[in-house]
């Protein structure tokens, strides 16, 4: 299964942000589609960073890495904990097998004893961690031979390393010594705030003893989808860029040796990128500009070489300045527009994700400063010919007309059912209009939009004119 599809089929929240209960199905239903898409709309505060944070969480958990301290204030205000659960489907179309993973965890907010300043002589503040528990992983299994039905295969939810004792000991065997070892890393990870799950330790304990080779490909998609191929673009990425900063995350493939990387580049003076992936740079760019002129006609990227330096560590690196390229003329590339520059930064991202099945992009307000015909247009026609998985939030209403609207959901005002999909939708209606609509009328089982009252606005404008004296 080393060229298995990973998909991520659906997400399931409970006291996440603004979302005391969410569940919203992300798997492509239309067999005359290869992509998978979603786009999320509704009104501010609704909860649709609500879902793109919700899978960030998830590209942390797969690749082992700490979860950020931040996200223990996400726990909803009535809880003391959140839950998450997610669906995926790992597919291999050579041997026709295919696993359904269901794959849930907890997280809560505890206060770091170890992160505490103890100096008299500063201010004592109670610094906090994000603890992750109850973490579980679940799986169905098919191919020719073999078909399981839906078991755990790790639940940690014991005072054990985890059960069931039968998954147990075919992933890790008899050994007490192992055990011990397991049960130290367990800990670890409970206190360093990360999957116990998808720990080095767990998965080197399971590479080295496990007796059935299709649990291990099970393991192995999933890290390598939490680490290569899930890719998470939030509006914190977008907002660096009105300083000057684009952030760049990209995948090269090239005599099938895949290249990741994640670079943040200064505009406003020359940047500095290592010489070995200075080259891939290179050739993402050169890829970058057969659709970017196309996207807006003429136009093309440069990287301008200031000359070789060496870095701290002594390797060596390159000077550069990222330019365009417009009516044969080279300009600076902070001068072009943030709309520009949120294009160049997630090309690459749409770029793979259109060319391969197993790359999940998931990008917080992809409308973000692009014109909105041309968001319609790309939309359109990475949902038509792609071959990835995308999910979107988005205000621009556009991709409404030109989009298939089983791609498409919706938030609503009720915190206990976030997410909806529009039903009663014949197939001559505009989705836009029909929004449009409902919001108004209200005809959908949940409000999708809470109303405001024009005159109480324009009172709230004058009072607070008032208040300031103007």
């Amino acid at each position: 299964m080393n060229d298995s599809v990973v998909r991520i089929n659906r997400v399931e929240i409970d006291y996440f942000k603004n979302v005391v209960h969410g569940e919203i199905d992300l798997k492509n239903t239309r067999r005359d589609y290869q992509a998978s898409v979603l786009g999320l709309y509704g009104q501010n505060g609704s909860g649709k960073t609500a879902l793109v944070d919700a899978l960030l969480l998830l590209e942390h958990t797969l690749s082992g890495r700490r979860i950020p301290a931040f996200f223990a204030d996400y726990i909803h205000v009535d809880s003391s904990f959140a839950h998450l659960k997610y669906e995926l489907s790992v597919i291999d179309d050579d041997s026709e097998s295919e696993f359904v993973v269901l794959y849930q965890f907890s997280i809560r907010k505890e206060i770091d004893d170890s992160a505490q300043d103890t100096n008299q002589n500063s201010d004592w503040t109670e610094k906090y961690r994000l603890t992750l528990f109850d973490e579980v992983l679940t799986y169905s299994y098919r191919d020719k031979q073999v078909k399981h039905k839906m078991t755990p295969i790790v639940d940690t939810k014991t005072e054990g390393v985890f059960v069931p004792e039968s998954k147990y000991n075919i992933l890790i065997g008899r050994d007490k010594n192992i055990a011990t070892d397991l049960l130290v890393a367990k800990k670890l990870a409970s206190s360093t705030s990360r999957s116990f799950i998808f720990s080095r330790e767990l998965i080197a304990a399971v590479r080295k003893n496990c007796k059935e080779d299709y649990h291990l490909k099970l393991f192995e998609s999933l890290i390598r989808y939490g680490n290569f191929e899930l890719f998470i673009f939030r509006t914190s990425d977008s907002s660096v860029i009105s300083f000057n900063e684009l952030p760049w995350m990209f995948r090269y493939t090239e005599n099938e040796k895949k290249t990741f990387g994640n670079l943040g580049i200064r505009l406003d003076k020359p940047a500095v990128i290592p010489m070995d992936a200075y080259e891939i740079v290179k050739k993402v760019v050169s890829s970058m500009n057969i659709v970017l002129t196309q996207l807006v006609p003429g136009l093309t990227i440069g990287l301008r070489e200031l000359g070789a330096e060496l870095l701290p560590d002594g390797r060596a690196s390159m000077r550069v300045q990222m330019v365009s390229h417009k009516n044969n003329k080279d300009i600076p590339l902070q001068y072009e527009s943030e709309g520009i520059k949120k294009i160049i930064a997630v090309l690459q991202l749409l770029i793979v994700m259109y060319n391969e099945k197993s790359i999940t992009v998931v990008i917080d307000e992809l409308d973000s400063g692009i014109f909105e015909y041309l968001l319609g247009e790309l939309l359109r026609i990475i949902s038509e010919k792609g071959k990835g998985q995308l999910v979107f939030t988005s205000h621009n209403l556009r991709p409404l007309e030109t989009i298939d609207r089983g791609f498409i959901a919706f938030t609503t005002t009720n915190p206990n059912n976030r997410y909806i999909r529009m039903s009663n939708v014949k197939p001559n209606n505009n989705l836009r209009d029909f929004y449009y609509r409902d919001i108004i009328l209200g005809e959908q089982s949940e409000e999708v939009y809470e109303p405001t009252n024009n005159f109480e606005i324009a009172l709230a404008f004058r009072e607070a004119g008032e208040m300031s004296g103007s």
